[in-house]
């Protein structure tokens, strides 16, 4: 069973959006493919570490199965393009949480994203264990 502790997932989702924050501020610094990918690979690791913070006894995969819901959903809603919603977009806090145009490799970036939140969170945990005891 899962019991995640909230205050360490916090801070990591802070970690997290101060990194995805500074790949916008130093941008010429960065390659090319790290420029078009690192910022939604980062968001989809800040949102799987927020649903593991809100549902902390829920499994790894069920994490997984929700963050990827999420970012699907969130990717797809801007195919909609109602003039009230296009408007909130253009805001630099409804920009970040809804992004501006739908594309096929931000999807792939969340995978990649939720993928290393998952994976990490299952390494981590495994390796708390030693011997059926947790240290």
């Amino acid at each position: 069973m899962n019991n995640r502790n909230r205050i360490i997932y916090a801070c990591l989702c802070l970690i997290i959006v101060l990194l995805g924050l500074s790949t916008r501020v130093f941008q010429e610094y960065l390659p090319a493919f790290l420029k078009l990918y690192i910022g939604d690979t980062l968001w989809a690791i800040m949102i799987f570490l927020g649903f593991a913070s809100v549902y902390k006894t829920a499994s790894t995969i069920q994490i997984v199965v929700i963050s990827i819901l999420f970012c699907y959903g969130i990717e797809c809603s801007q195919l909609y393009q109602e003039e009230w919603i296009v408007r909130l977009r253009e805001t630099a806090l409804g920009g970040l949480i809804l992004g501006y145009g739908f594309l096929w490799s931000d999807m792939i970036a969340y995978t990649v994203g939720i993928a290393v939140g998952g994976l990490t969170e299952l390494i981590l945990r495994k390796n708390s264990y030693i011997n059926g005891k947790k240290y």
